[in-house]
Formats: structure tokens, sequence, C-alpha cells
């Protein structure tokens, strides 16, 4: 068994009952579990698997199939309230959207690449939302990646099965697989007669991941986490920018975030990564809302803009991911601004912002 990797497998109502206790004697580290899929239907045996494996000291996750031509807020819901009542006693518990096509594509007809990807997006923010310290990952192909189908800097479980049928110690022997430019974390290396994988980190830096933690054996700082919302939804008239004013704080560790509805999320001198999640009621489909981070002076003084990412809007609600990633300079604030093109009136129903930061010198 390789020290640098850790095993698992994943199941559903199709692998009917398993010997949990077995699979652990094995090496088997994590399991990743069949909860939903589209709009209403549970896995009859996401409850029975979960507890199986949790008793016997395995790793635990859940994942939802995806139908990407049905509501993305309706199939989150779904997946939310079946995995909620385990989810919120498992401080390291993972969510996976599995992101795949039927044979005969029943679940992506009528879809395009752009609109796939927009559904993602919709969808994770959603489940993120719903779960904001834990982690929230994708199952997909390699021609879902190399169709644009996934936001970067997800965790990647990938499936590629190189032999029909290959043990565990087979997978670890062979390079880490790579696709369309990702390295995954997670390799689905057979589907016989068990659905099994390889993680690529040891089992003790795979929990610290799933709990929250950093997982370098180098000597670099750890980051600290903002994790900032809104308790109320916002208004954005037109043709004005308006800054997020971020009224609640689940996480501050820097002490980034100096008061109540303050829109500063970062101080300098740092470095940050990481994004803003917006769901945006009113807007008309294709009419758009901007989003740029902005930066100030300590006293006050937008001092500069950077380039501005654009939401859509989309039937229903619109969903908007923004990647927030900069080294910002001492003596400056960022802020993220939002512009309404439309004419009318529009509603920011949530923002949720998460980053890590790195102070610098």
């Amino acid at each position: 068994m390789s020290t640098s990797t850790c095993r698992g497998l994943d199941v559903s109502a199709h692998q009917g009952n398993q010997d949990w206790t077995a699979h652990r004697r094995a090496g088997v580290a994590f399991a990743l579990v069949k909860a939903t899929e589209g709009q209403r239907s549970h896995d009859a045996a996401f409850s029975r698997h979960v507890q199986g494996a949790l008793a016997a000291g395995i790793l635990v996750g859940g994942y939802h199939f995806a139908w990407p031509n049905q509501d993305p807020l309706v199939e989150a819901a779904n997946y939310i309230g079946a995995v909620a009542p385990v989810a919120s006693l498992q401080h390291d518990f993972t969510h996976w959207l599995d992101l795949e096509a039927y044979p005969d594509s029943r679940n992506y007809r009528g879809r395009s690449n752009a609109q796939v990807l927009a559904w993602v997006r919709q969808w994770i923010a959603t489940v993120q939302s719903a779960f904001p310290t834990q982690r929230v990952g994708i199952y997909t192909s390699g021609s879902d990646l190399a169709a644009g189908h996934v936001p970067d800097g997800l965790p990647l479980w990938y499936p590629a099965y190189p032999w029909k049928t290959a043990d565990y110690a087979r997978a670890e022997a062979a390079p880490q697989p790579t696709v369309s430019g990702w390295r995954p974390l997670i390799w689905q290396f057979t589907s016989s007669p068990l659905d099994r994988s390889i993680a690529y980190l040891p089992e003790s830096e795979l929990r610290a991941w799933a709990a929250g933690q950093t997982t370098t054996t180098e000597e670099d700082p750890v980051p600290d986490e903002v994790n900032l919302g809104l308790a109320k939804p916002l208004s954005l008239a037109p043709g004005r920018w308006t800054e997020i004013a971020f009224t609640t704080e689940w996480t501050d560790t820097a002490d980034q975030h100096p008061a109540a509805a303050s829109s500063v999320f970062a101080r300098g001198a740092c470095r940050f990564t990481g994004s803003v999640s917006l769901r945006i009621g009113d807007l008309p489909v294709g009419e758009t809302v901007q989003v740029r981070m902005s930066e100030y002076t300590t006293g006050g003084t937008l001092a500069k803009d950077h380039p501005i990412d654009e939401a859509i809007g989309t039937k229903g609600n619109a969903f908007h991911i923004t990647p927030l990633t900069k080294h910002l300079a001492a003596g400056r604030t960022m802020r993220i601004r939002l512009l309404n093109n439309g004419a009318d009136p529009v509603t920011v129903k949530s923002a949720v912002l998460t980053a890590l930061l790195w102070k610098t010198s």
C-alpha cells in the first residue's frame, strides 16, 4: 500500500449491502455514497451505507447525480435535504457533484456547454452556501472537462479505466493521471467489481483536508480564512456601482472584516484566493450585473479597479461565482462592487464570500 495515497470506493443502492469492516481491513480509508439524483430521487441505501462506513471508521462523503437540463436550485435542495442530517454531525463530510451524461445524453439534452457550466456553478454555489465550512468537489469525465463544463479550482474526482479490472496496488504504482490541465485529487481507476478509487493524499492528510485544515508538510504559513455573507437582501439600483456591505461574518481569523456592514474583506499587505457567490433575483434573461474587485486606500478613497466579471440573467434567480485572487499592497483594502446594467432595480438575495488569506510584508 502506498504511503502517499489512500484507498476508497463509491457505492449506491445498486451495490447492495457492504461488509464495511472488511473494506476497512483491506485498507479502505474513504467512501463516497450516492445520496440523490435530479430533482426528487433519493438513493434508498444512502443512510445504510453511510452508517456502516462510519461505524467501521471510514471517512464519508455524499454525491448527487446531475441533470443539467433541470433546475439547479431544486436539485441542490434535493441533495442538501438528504445529506444535512449526516453532514451537520460530521465536520469532515464532503460533497460531490456527479456530472456525467447518460449514454443517450438525456440529462444534458437541450443544453449548450456554456449552459452546463452555468448550471454547475449554481449547484456548487448553493451547496457551498448550505455547508460553508465543508468541501464541495466534482466527479466528471475528460470529455466534460474538455467541453468546459467545470469551473476552475474545484477538487476533482476523475474516472478513467486503463484496465478492465484492477486492484489498488496497480493504481498506486501507476502515474497520477492528468486531463485537460487538471490533476485529480481522487482517481476512480476501475468499476469492477466495485467502483474503486485512490486519493493522492495519505489518509491523515485526506482527513485533515476534508475537515478544512491545511494538508501541506512544507513550511509555508498557514492561511487565515474569511467567510462573509449578507443578513438581508441588497437592492441594486440601475446604472450605479454599489459596494457589497457584508453583514454576516462566519469566520474572520485575521480580522480582515473590520466591522458589521463593512464592505472590506481584505487588508494589505496580503495575498488571497477565494470566490464570491451571488444569487440575484429580478434580473431579466440576458441582462447583466457586473462584478469587480476594487482597491481603496485606508482612508476610503477608490485607488484601483480590477477587471470586470459578469453575472447574466437566467429564468428564475441568476447565480454567479467570481474568483478572487490578488496580491494587495500595504495601506490598501479590497472590496466587491456591483453594477446593475438593466433599466430596473434587481436584488442580490445572497452573497457568500470565502477566501484564504496570507499576510505578507
